[in-house]
C-alpha cells in the first residue's frame, strides 16, 4: 500500500516530534519534517494557530487531514498504519503503555526536560536572558532523582512495557535522549538497569536511523551529540 507523504511539523529534536518521526520510521510512513520551532515565532506557518490550538509541536498533515498531540498522532498512525504495532495488544499492557507515555510527557519532560532546555538553551542562547538556575537544580536533584527511580524499578530488560518497543519506549528514551543532549547524564552506579535500558535503544532500529538524521540539527545547535556513535 502506498501512502501520501506526511508532513510532520516540529523539529527533530523535539521530544514530541520525534515520537512521532520514529513511528512513521517504523510504519514505513513516508514523511517530510516542516521545520517549527514555537520558541522562534519567525517558523511559524500563517496557519499554525488553527492547526495547533495548543501552540506547541508537533503537528502533522496528511492529505488534508491536520492533527495535534503527539500521543493522538501516534494513535492515529496506529489505526492507519496496524502493524509494526507501536501499542501492545494486550489490553492491560496497552492501557499500562499509554499511562507510561503519559508519565513520560508530565515527570519526564514537563518536570525535567522542559526547565532544563529553556533555562540552558531557550533563555540564555535565544533570547540572551539568564536561565534560573534554582530551576535546573531542582530538575537535577529533585525531579531528575525521582522519575529516574521510578524508571530503574521499570527497567528489567529491553522493554518498559511487554515483549516489543511500545509508544512508551518511544516516549522514554526520546526525553533521555534531550537530557543527554543537555549535556547531562545517568548516574551508571545508580541507576544500572535504566543505563543499560538506554544503551539498547541508541543502537536500535528505526532509532538509529532518526538519531543520524537529527544529528547535525542537534550538533548545530551546541547541544552535545556525544552519546551518538
Amino acid at each position: 500500500m502506498t501512502h501520501s507523504t506526511l508532513k510532520i511539523y516540529g523539529v527533530p529534536f523535539s521530544v514530541h516530534t520525534r515520537k512521532v518521526i520514529v513511528a512513521a520510521r517504523l510504519k514505513g510512513i513516508p514523511y517530510e519534517v516542516v521545520p517549527v520551532a514555537p520558541v522562534n515565532p519567525a517558523t511559524l506557518p500563517p496557519n499554525w494557530s488553527a492547526i495547533s490550538p495548543t501552540g506547541l509541536v508537533p503537528v502533522i498533515e496528511d492529505a488534508g487531514f491536520s492533527l495535534a498531540d503527539s500521543t493522538a498522532i501516534v494513535l492515529y498512525l496506529e489505526r492507519k498504519v496496524p502493524t509494526p504495532a507501536l501499542l501492545p495488544s494486550d489490553d492491560k499492557a496497552f492501557a499500562a503503555a499509554l499511562a507510561l507515555d503519559a508519565w513520560a510527557g508530565s515527570e519526564l519532560f514537563r518536570s525535567v526536560g522542559h526547565p532544563l532546555f529553556h533555562n540552558q538553551v531557550v533563555f540564555p542562547v535565544l533570547r540572551k536572558q539568564p536561565g534560573d538556575q534554582a530551576a535546573i537544580d531542582a530538575a537535577l536533584q529533585s525531579a531528575a532523582p525521582k522519575a529516574f527511580d521510578y524508571l530503574e524499578s521499570l527497567a528489567g530488560g529491553a522493554f518498559l512495557i511487554g515483549d516489543a518497543l511500545s509508544i512508551a519506549d518511544v516516549a522514554v528514551v526520546s526525553n533521555l535522549l534531550l537530557f543527554n543532549y543537555l549535556g547531562h547524564r545517568i548516574d551508571a552506579a545508580r541507576y544500572p538497569k535504566l543505563t543499560r535500558y538506554f544503551g539498547t535503544h541508541l543502537d536500535s532500529s528505526p532509532l538509529a536511523s532518526v538519531l543520524k538524521d537529527e544529528k547535525p540539527v542537534v550538533q548545530s545547535m551546541g547541544l552535545d551529540t556525544s552519546i551518538l556513535s
